[in-house]
C-alpha cells in the first residue's frame, strides 16, 4: 500500500473515531446509569485509538522505504560504431558516454552498422544495427524495456520468482519467465515482431490474447489490433548472434568472477586492466595495471546529476564502473587497490562511494583558504561507513554498506547513521583518507556543477587547508541543466528516424512515470524547474488505464499468417482487448513461406569500445599512505533504541547464474531414427556389393594361380 493510501485510510479512521466519541458522549448523558455498556464502548474506542496510533507510527517507516532509490542501474559498457543516448526529460541526443549510469526514462540508439551492449547487473542487452530502446521502468524488481525498432539480444542470467522482466514492442508485450537467451526483432513500421527463444521461456500478450513461448523455437507475430503468428524451429545463428555469444564467453571466462559477484556490473573488465593481489588486512584486492603517477580514485572523470541519487561520479577509464560504484578503495604498499564487497546476490549500487571535505554532506561547497572555494572529496576506505546524501531509509544505509564492504558490520553502520543522520554531527566520524591530501580532489564549484572534466581542473590542497576547510553554504549544491550531461559530450545527429516517445508501444505493466522535461537552457536555475506554467506533455503512445488481457493459453503451433488482420493507427496505445466481432487467427498446421531469414547483417566497423586517456604505463603511486583507523563514534544521548530487523544478503554462487559454453557451438542433434534406418539400407547394400566384388576378385586371383601351375 502506498503512503498516500495509508494516509487516506488513517484520516478516514480518525474521522470515524471522532464520530464515535461524539456519539459516546451523547450516550453517556442519557444512560449514565448503564455504566457497563459505556465501559464496553469506551474499551472499543480505546482499541480504535491504539490502532490509529500504530497506523500513524508506521507511516514514516513506509514513507522512508518508498523513498529508497533503486538498488541497480543500467550501463552502456560497449560501443561499436555510432551509439547515442537521450537522458530522461531532455530533447538532445548526445554521443554516448560509456560509464554513465542509465535509468528509467533514458533512451538509446545504435545507428546503421553499429552495435551496443548494456548491462543491468548480470543481465546483458545487446543492440544490433538501427535499434532503439527506452527504459520504461528500472527498479529493484522490474525491468521494462521498450523496443521501438530494430533487434536486441537479451541474456538473463538470474531471474528470481518475484522479478518482472518485460520487453514491449509496437504490437505486443513479451514477459520473460525464466533465465535464458532471447532475440527480439521488430520492424520499423511496428506491424511485426519476431522472437527467438534460444533457451528459457516467456509469454506474449497482445491483441487481447496471450501465448506461452517455449525454447528452441522462432515465433513471428503480425498485426496490431489482432495478432496472427507463425511458429517454427529455431534458425541458425546469424552474425549478430555469433557476436553476442562471443561477448557471453568473455563474461563466462572472467577470472574476476571468483572475487566479485556477477551482479556487479563491470567485473568482466577487471581482468584486462588489472591484477588481483592478496592483502593481510582486506583479503583479495584488485590493483589497476596502468595508471598515472600520483593517480587517485575519483580523480579522472566528472560529476553528473542523475535522479533520484543526485550527484553521480562517471569515471573515464574503460574499467571505471565497478570500482567506483561498489566496494571501497585502500592505499597499500605504495599504490591504490580496490577492495570488493562480499560475493552476494545484487549488491546495492551507489552513485559514488566518497566523503566530502568539510563534512557538509553530499556535495557541499567549502572554502579551503587562500581565496579558493569549491568542492572537495576523497574515496571511502573499507572501514568507512557510506552515508548517502539523498533521501533513503535506515535499512537502505545498512544494506548499501554491508553489500559493499566486508569489514564493517551492522552495529558500526547504525552508530554512524545515528551520529550523522539522527544527531547531524559529522565531526565525530573519522574517515580514513579525509586528511590525506594526496587522496583529496578539489575543484571549483563551476567545474563540479557543470559536469566538466575533473583532472584538468583539479586544485592541489595542502593538509593545513584540509584541516581548515569549512562549509560556506547551508544547502547542497543545486544542479543545473548542464549538470546532467558531460560538458565535452557533443550533440549527435545519430538518432532514431521517429522519436522513441512517439512510437506506439504495448505494455502489460504500467510504465513508471517519467520525470518532467526541463527546458533546454544552460541558465543556472533549479534542476527540472519548469519555465512559466507550461504543462509537461505526457509520454506519447501510453495509456496507463490498461485493461486486463483475456488470458487464453493457446499452443503456439506453426500456422499461416493472417495478413488481413485489421491495423490500428500507430500513434497511440494498443489495448489488449480484441475489437468487437474479431475472429481468432488461423492456427492450422503449416509453416510460413515468407518468414524472414536470419543473417545478412552488414559487418560493423571497427570496435570503438571504452577507451581511457593516454597515460604513462605505470601504476606506481608515491602518495603517502594514510593512517588506517577504524571508525570511532562516541555514545549518543539521542540515539534511537528501536531495533531494526536486518536480513543478511544472500551469498552468490555461480550455479545461480546462467553460465554455459556458447550456444552456437553446441553439437548438432542426430537425425531421427527413421531417417537413420532409411539411410542405413543403401549403405548396407553398398557394403554387401563391395564385399561380393572383393570375393570375386579374390576368386579370380586364385583361378589365375591355378592356371599357372
Amino acid at each position: 500500500m502506498s503512503t498516500s493510501s495509508i494516509r487516506v485510510v488513517a484520516w478516514f479512521t480518525w474521522f470515524l473515531a471522532c464520530d464515535w466519541l461524539d456519539r459516546l458522549t451523547v450516550l453517556s448523558r442519557g444512560h449514565f446509569a448503564k455504566g457497563g455498556n459505556i465501559m464496553r464502548n469506551r474499551g472499543s474506542l480505546l482499541a480504535l485509538v491504539f490502532f490509529i496510533g500504530a497506523l500513524f507510527a508506521a507511516l514514516p517507516i513506509t514513507a522512508a522505504a518508498q523513498d529508497d532509490p533503486p538498488s541497480r542501474v543500467a550501463r552502456l559498457n560497449y560501443i561499436q560504431g555510432s551509439v547515442s543516448y537521450q537522458v530522461s526529460g531532455d530533447t538532445d541526443w548526445v554521443q554516448a558516454d560509456p560509464n554513465r549510469p542509465l535509468t528509467t526514462g533514458d533512451n538509446l540508439w545504435a545507428d546503421q552498422n553499429s552495435r551496443g551492449e548494456v548491462h543491468i547487473g548480470s543481465t546483458a542487452i545487446r543492440l544490433s544495427s538501427e535499434t532503439g530502446i527506452s527504459f520504461l521502468t528500472l527498479d529493484d524488481r522490474t525491468v521494462q524495456l521498450q523496443l521501438a525498432q530494430g533487434t536486441i539480444e537479451v541474456h538473463v542470467r538470474n531471474l528470481s520468482s518475484d522479478d518482472a522482466f518485460e520487453i514491449d514492442t509496437p504490437n505486443l508485450a513479451f514477459t520473460l519467465r525464466r533465465a535464458g537467451e532471447y532475440k527480439i526483432q521488430t520492424d520499423p513500421d511496428g506491424n511485426s515482431t519476431v522472437i527467438i527463444v534460444r533457451e528459457g521461456e516467456g509469454e506474449v500478450t497482445g491483441g487481447g490474447d496471450s501465448w506461452d513461448l517455449r525454447s528452441d523455437r522462432r515465433y513471428e507475430f503480425r498485426g496490431t489490433d489482432e495478432l496472427s503468428y507463425d511458429a517454427m524451429p529455431e534458425p541458425g545463428y546469424d552474425d549478430f548472434e555469433d557476436w553476442c555469444q562471443s561477448r557471453d564467453q568473455r563474461e563466462n571466462s572472467a577470472a574476476s568472477a571468483r572475487y566479485v559477484s556477477r551482479d556487479v556490473d563491470g567485473y568482466y573488465d577487471l581482468d584486462e586492466y588489472g591484477d588481483w593481489e592478496s592483502d593481510s588486512d582486506y583479503g583479495n584486492v584488485w590493483v589497476p595495471r596502468t595508471v598515472a603517477v600520483g593517480w587517485a580514485p575519483y580523480h579522472y572523470g566528472h560529476w553528473v546529476w542523475i535522479a533520484p541519487w543526485g550527484w553521480t561520479w562517471v569515471d573515464e577509464e574503460p574499467w571505471g564502473f565497478a570500482p567506483f560504484h561498489y566496494g571501497r578503495w585502500c592505499f597499500v604498499r605504495s599504490h591504490w587497490a580496490w577492495v570488493p564487497g562480499p560475493i552476494v546476490v545484487r549488491p546495492v549500487y551507489a552513485p559514488a562511494l566518497v566523503g566530502f571535505v568539510g563534512g557538509g554532506g553530499f556535495g557541499f561547497s567549502v572554502t579551503f583558504g587562500g581565496g579558493f572555494a569549491g568542492v572537495g572529496w576523497f574515496p571511502l576506505g573499507p572501514r568507512d561507513v557510506f552515508v548517502p546524501g539523498y533521501r533513503c531509509s535506515r535499512r537502505y544505509v545498512q544494506v548499501v554498506n554491508v553489500t559493499n564492504t566486508r569489514v564493517i558490520n551492522i552495529t558500526q553502520v547504525t552508530n554512524v547513521y545515528n551520529t550523522v543522520v539522527i544527531n547531524r554531527d559529522v565531526r565525530r566520524v573519522d574517515y580514513t583518507y579525509a586528511h590525506t591530501n594526496s587522496a583529496v580532489t578539489a575543484v571549483s564549484r563551476e567545474t563540479f556543477v557543470g559536469a566538466r572534466s575533473v583532472a584538468s581542473a583539479s586544485v592541489r590542497v595542502t593538509p593545513d587547508q584540509i584541516e581548515r576547510a569549512r562549509v560556506v553554504e547551508s544547502e547542497q549544491i543545486a544542479p543545473t541543466r548542464s549538470s546532467r550531461i558531460f560538458a565535452s559530450a557533443r550533440v549527435s545527429t545519430v538518432r532514431p528516424p521517429v522519436p522513441i516517445e512517439q512510437r506506439a508501444v504495448v505494455a502489460r505493466l504500467n510504465p513508471a512515470v517519467s520525470r518532467p522535461a526541463p527546458v533546454t537552457t544552460n541558465a543556472p536555475r533549479g534542476f527540472g524547474q519548469p519555465q512559466g506554467n507550461q504543462p509537461t506533455p505526457p509520454r506519447g503512445g501510453f495509456n496507463n488505464n490498461i485493461p486486463a488481457p483475456t488470458h487464453q493459453n493457446i499452443p503456439p503451433t506453426a500456422g499461416p499468417a493472417d495478413n488481413n488482420a485489421p491495423q490500428q493507427s500507430r500513434d497511440g496505445f494498443h489495448p489488449f482487448q480484441p475489437p468487437a466481432g474479431a475472429n481468432r487467427p488461423n492456427t492450422g498446421a503449416g509453416t510460413s513461406n515468407n518468414a524472414p531469414t536470419g543473417g545478412g547483417e552488414n559487418a560493423p566497423p571497427a570496435n570503438r569500445d571504452n577507451r581511457g586517456f593516454n597515460r604513462p604505463d605505470t601504476r606506481t603511486n608515491q602518495a603517502p599512505p594514510a593512517q588506517t583507523q577504524p571508525t570511532q563514534t562516541q555514545p549518543q544521548q539521542n540515539e534511537e533504541r528501536k531495533s531494526m530487523r536486518f536480513t543478511p544478503p544472500v551469498k552468490a554462487r555461480d550455479e545461480m547464474y546462467d553460465v554455459h559454453p556458447p550456444l552456437n557451438r553446441k553439437e548438432t542433434q542426430p537425425p531421427p531414427k527413421q531417417e537413420e534406418k532409411r539411410s542405413e539400407a543403401p549403405r548396407q547394400q553398398q557394403d554387401n556389393r563391395n564385399k561380393d566384388q572383393h570375393q570375386d576378385t579374390k576368386h579370380d586371383d586364385n583361378k589365375r594361380d591355378d592356371n599357372k601351375h
